[in-house]
């Protein structure tokens, strides 16, 4: 069987005009502007780009896609867009501002329905199932909403599996514990979900190197790594994160 080549995606989360950053999710500060960043990360080779509306949820509107109309008029490269989706009108939205997929986490936690309608409009390959888990107890995890910022006392793993029922696509897991903070993913995390669902599961939160990313992909059997930090601080660029994992023999996109 063909296993197809790991994606490397880049993540841009924006508030306001800008593109920020932060540690568990908190104490954001700007690290640039999206579309010089889209721009710079398509042409070192992105097989991805995720935009996230980091406040969309807090203030219940998604400002970002005149962003991504902009880039989807020059840059080809897929895009998912996530930030207050929250009916089908907001995925109409963001599909003809130029987003091959959108993003679903709050909305669906309170309203689990709205996944299995989004799958049925759109199609499964649309619909990606956002995830923010934070570390509750052994082999436990809460999700969380509003970049993190809100509980739900929903077990993340049991999440996982009805949304994979209701009919989503993909899986992005976002460990809030080790996000931004360099030090590596949450493997048990990933490895949990990966154990759950049978969907693509896009892996996010705590890349600093090469070797956290490998050690990821050799331990989780993820199908595509979500870096932010990694690329938007040089820790590694793009185009050098690639050519480590096709030394070590991964697979990946040129």
């Amino acid at each position: 069987m063909n296993v197809p080549p790991v994606r490397i995606i880049a993540r841009i989360d924006i508030k306001g005009p800008n593109v920020i950053k932060g540690i568990h999710l908190e104490g954001l500060k700007v690290v640039g502007q999206p579309g010089a960043m889209v721009r710079k990360y398509y042409e070192q080779g992105a097989d991805e780009i995720i935009y996230m509306d980091v406040v969309a949820s807090l203030y219940g509107r998604n400002s970002i896609l005149s962003v991504v109309e902009e880039a989807a008029a020059e840059l080809f490269v897929p895009m998912t867009v996530g930030g207050a989706i929250r009916s089908v009108e907001d995925i109409v939205a963001a599909l003809r501002s130029g987003a091959d997929k959108v993003a679903i986490n709050t909305a669906a936690l309170q309203r689990p329905d709205f996944l299995t309608e989004a799958a049925e409009a759109f199609g499964r390959q649309c619909v990606v199932l956002s995830v923010e888990a934070k570390r509750r107890d052994a082999g436990k995890w809460e999700a969380l909403t509003d970049n993190g910022r809100e509980q739900t006392g929903v077990d993340v793993l049991d999440w996982v599996a009805e949304a994979e029922a209701r009919g989503i696509g993909e899986i992005l897991v976002t460990s809030v514990d080790m996000e931004g903070t360099e030090k590596g993913f949450d493997i048990e995390l990933v490895k949990a979900v990966r154990d759950r669902v049978s969907v693509p599961i896009i892996a996010c939160g705590g890349a600093g190197e090469g070797a956290h990313v490998q050690m990821l992909l050799e331990e989780s059997r993820c199908d595509a790594v979500c870096c932010a930090s990694l690329f938007h601080y040089d820790r590694l660029p793009l185009p050098a994160l690639k050519s480590e994992l096709a030394t070590a023999g991964w697979e990946v996109r040129q």
